[in-house]
Formats: C-alpha cells, sequence, structure tokens
C-alpha cells in the first residue's frame, strides 16, 4: 500500500500537515496537501502543498528560494495528518520569520519573538504580490503602533479609508489625462493599496477578488449584469 493509499484525505481531497525544522524540532507551518502534492513530495524531495484560494499546487520556496528538503514523512494514529521534518531554507513564513508561529499569546495580548529572517515580499511571486500586501496590513491592524500609517487609517475609521480610496481614485484619473505613464503607475499603486486596507476592514481576503474576476472572466459585460443577484 502506498502512502497516498494509506492517507485519510477530508471531503475536498486535502489533508492538513505540519511542517517542523528536523534539525530542532521548531514548527514552522501548517498547511494542506491533495495527493498531488503528496506525490510531488514523495517524488522529488521537496515539499509541495496545495493551495485553497488559488486552488492549484505549489512547491515551498518555488519563487523566493525558502524551499523545504524533506527528511521525514510521519503520519498521526487517524491518519488524516502529516508531520513532515525538513531543512528549511531561509524563512517558511510569508512574513519573513522563519517559523509562522512567531506570536506568543500572553496577557491578553499578542507578543512577537524572533527576528525576521527574510525580505517578507521575497516570499511572494510577483503576481501575488497583492497578498503579500494584504497581510502586512492585517498585521498592522492586529497589532497597532504610533509610527504605522495603516493604523493610523484603521484608527481613524472607516470614512477615513473611503476618503483616502476616493483621494486616490481622482489622483489615478488625472494621472491617467496627464499622460505620464509613471506617474500613472506610482497613483494606481496608492489606489490598490488603499482598496486592500478597505479590504482589510471587513477581512475580506484578496481571495475573494480574485475568484469574482475569475468568475466573470471570457464573460461579456453584459451577460456578467444580468448574472448578479438583485
Amino acid at each position: 500500500m502506498s502512502l497516498i493509499e494509506q492517507l485519510k484525505f477530508d471531503d475536498n481531497g486535502l489533508i492538513p500537515a505540519i511542517t517542523r525544522d528536523a534539525d530542532n524540532g521548531e514548527v514552522l507551518m501548517m498547511a494542506y496537501m491533495n495527493a498531488e502534492a503528496v506525490e510531488k513530495t514523495l517524488k522529488t524531495g521537496k515539499v509541495h502543498y496545495f493551495s485553497r484560494s488559488r486552488r492549484k499546487l505549489w512547491m515551498k520556496g518555488e519563487t523566493s528560494g525558502h524551499v523545504q528538503t524533506v527528511r521525514e514523512i510521519r503520519f498521526d494514529c487517524d491518519e488524516d495528518c502529516l508531520l513532515i521534518d525538513v531543512e528549511q531554507q531561509g524563512a517558511a513564513c510569508h512574513t519573513g520569520h522563519r517559523s509562522c508561529f512567531y506570536r506568543r499569546w500572553q496577557d491578553d495580548a499578542a507578543l512577537t519573538e524572533g527576528e525576521k529572517a527574510a525580505d517578507p515580499m521575497q516570499a511572494y511571486a510577483r503576481e501575488d504580490i497583492l497578498n503579500a500586501v494584504y497581510h502586512v496590513i492585517q498585521e498592522r491592524r492586529r497589532n497597532p503602533s504610533e509610527k504605522s500609517y495603516v493604523a493610523s487609517l484603521f484608527g481613524k475609521g472607516l470614512d477615513k479609508i473611503l476618503g483616502k480610496i476616493g483621494e486616490e481614485a481622482t489622483e489615478t484619473a488625472v494621472a491617467g489625462k496627464g499622460g505620464d505613464k509613471d506617474q500613472v503607475v506610482y497613483e494606481t499603486a496608492d489606489l490598490f493599496f488603499h482598496t486592500l486596507v478597505l479590504l482589510g476592514y471587513y477581512d475580506i481576503p484578496p481571495e475573494r477578488i480574485y475568484d469574482e474576476l475569475r468568475r466573470r472572466f471570457g464573460m461579456s459585460g453584459i451577460e456578467e449584469k444580468q448574472s448578479r443577484t438583485k
């Protein structure tokens, strides 16, 4: 019997996988695998996961170089969870921390432990940079500081955030009218950023937007409008 046949995947064909440092036992992260991810991990010796948000297979470190080389794979008594010991290159967490479990709850507050092992933006492919920025925004929201611009926006409330989006949208339109491509890029980045702040306010991950755009892809504008829930 193969490992895949031994394991019990859930109704979505997934199984949770806990990854830890093979040398010191530190828990690095938890993600999900499907059968293909398990097969790829066994075949290549590099840990692969299945992204529930992007709905695709991915190898840890495929863009950042922060790969996880397999030392040992274990599974629990119920055969529905994996424990993988790895050699971790660089950071395991998208925030740049060595471990995703870098925060400790103490005295009704989250305490951050340890220095970042890498630039968090390097943990994402170019097309995933919005996810990286969104996670940083949520981090600033959960752990505000006086020096954080994002924390100040959340502190001033929804109207302030909406006002900034309106302001940046106007500046983007003005830049477009002016015809300076670099300025269009700069102002559009500002608009995207403040829109991500709004998504963070409502705890809406960028994946929700990706899913909506995916739904509309290949559909005419007229058909899309007719398909909306009234």
